[in-house]
């Protein structure tokens, strides 16, 4: 039987695709650096084995899947070359393990995860399901039907998957180390549009995603008048959102989702419309919605003394503003504090205004040095020429973390792609 070997077994899809294979009963193992990711508990809880990088890992016999990050100098890779073994990126994987289902990729600027979580609640309650999610979750069902997973754009590497079906979230200008321009970024969408076999789910009221040709029928869904699928009354409380879904104008039902912010009535009406179109139970889709429970780092609360801590990916100006505004559909009377860390010099640099202007949605921001990535020349940007442009915000340090202190009974929300963890950890060490 065939060995996979993970090379970067910890990156969020690579994670997860192990994950599916270990319950699809095949043999993994994979390897990665010393640090610990949060995607590894999940492996570990398998009990799946990770090895720290190094050629002698490298074993006749085996299959190897290799992370995007890595390139054909890695030590591993090129071991597996000298013994002749085979070698498959990641996306080259997937896009050929998918094959075997109905599959439904979920693709977009923002909301990928959390709409390809909620999808593949929804169907498993259902339909025996297989999924994977960019958070590092997956799940490998003996027997599935349907095959779950989230297609991300970034140098296009969606261009591997020929879907049954696809929901399109929308398009944005983001990852400015690799597209050129929102132009650049829709042709990229356009051409994974042309790959999918029966049927694209396009949120309407995108006005680039108005634009999508396709082969097969593009089902729009939005809150706008001329969309197929329409929501309509909705209503927001502390508890979850409300409301009325419409088909071509008609009456269809009403669903309750246990979620916040009007990005979350576009990603379950994603879902409501390609259960229906796919023709599923609509009770049954109703109930899973309700009982929900999200997705990791993605509005993830803690309760620690008079405040309410919120981990959260949010790491472009548009996702920022979504989870201020899930913090004050959910806590209306609460002080929102941001503590917010830069990802990339590339996407602070593009978006330094559009970052200001989101986080000043915020009652105090504070900001944490820019993350960085080992790729970039980042010249003479600082985390300073963003602080200029945000009133009243300050440089918050591990060290002095202390500071949140002030803000009692408030919602403290930690944003960002890169190690923002290690900021709140910081701060919960000094509550104790």
């Amino acid at each position: 039987m065939t060995i996979y070997h993970f090379v970067g077994i910890k990156g969020s899809g690579m994670s997860a695709l192990a994950q599916v294979l270990h319950d699809m009963k095949y043999e993994v193992q994979g390897s990665d650096v010393e640090k610990h990711f949060f995607t590894q508990d999940a492996l570990e809880k398998s009990g799946i084995t990770i090895l720290p990088f190094q050629k002698e890992n490298i074993k006749p016999g085996m299959t190897i899947i290799a992370g995007n990050a890595f390139p054909d100098t890695h030590e591993e890779i090129q071991e597996a070359m000298k013994l002749g073994l085979p070698i498959v990126r990641y996306h080259r994987f997937l896009g050929d393990f998918m094959q075997n289902f109905t599959s439904i990729a979920i693709t977009g600027a923002h909301g990928k995860t959390s709409t390809t979580g909620l999808l593949a609640h929804v169907i498993s309650g259902m339909k025996p399901t297989s999924f994977l999610i960019g958070d590092g979750t997956g799940k490998g069902e003996e027997g599935a039907e349907y095959f779950v997973f989230e297609a991300c754009e970034y140098r296009r590497h969606f261009l591997s998957y020929f879907p049954d079906y696809a929901i399109m979230t929308n398009i944005d200008f983001d990852h400015p180390d690799y597209f050129a321009n929102i132009d650049d970024v829709f042709s990229a969408f356009q051409e994974m549009a042309f790959q999918v076999k029966k049927a694209i789910f396009a949120c309407g009221d995108d006005e680039q995603l108005q634009k999508i040709q396709a082969k097969v029928p593009v089902v729009f869904y939005g809150f706008d008048e001329g969309n197929d699928y329409q929501a309509k009354n909705i209503v927001k409380t502390t508890d979850g959102t409300s409301f009325d879904v419409f088909i071509r104008n008609t009456f269809y039902n009403t669903f309750l989702i246990p979620t916040f912010g009007d990005h979350n009535v576009l990603n379950a009406l994603a879902v409501i419309g390609l259960c229906h179109y796919d023709e599923m139970n609509v009770e049954m889709v109703k109930e899973r919605l309700a009982t929900f429970q999200g997705v990791k780092r993605r509005f993830s609360e803690k309760r620690v003394g008079s405040q309410i801590l919120i981990d959260d990916y949010a790491h472009h100006p548009t996702e920022i503003k979504a989870t201020i505004d899930s913090a004050k559909q959910k806590y209306p009377d609460k002080e929102i504090i941001a503590v917010f860390q830069p990802h990339t010099f590339t996407r602070t640099q593009a978006f330094l205004e559009d970052f200001a202007e989101a986080l000043s949605l915020a009652d105090k921001t504070y900001l944490c040095e820019i993350f960085g990535s080992a790729r970039e020349n980042h010249g003479k940007l600082s985390i300073k020429d963003l602080q200029e442009k945000v009133p009243f915000s300050e440089i918050l340090k591990e060290e002095n973390t202390s500071v949140l202190k002030q803000h009692d009974q408030s919602v403290i929300l930690f944003m960002g792609a890169g190690d923002i963890q290690k900021f709140q950890e910081a701060y919960e060490k000094q509550l104790v």
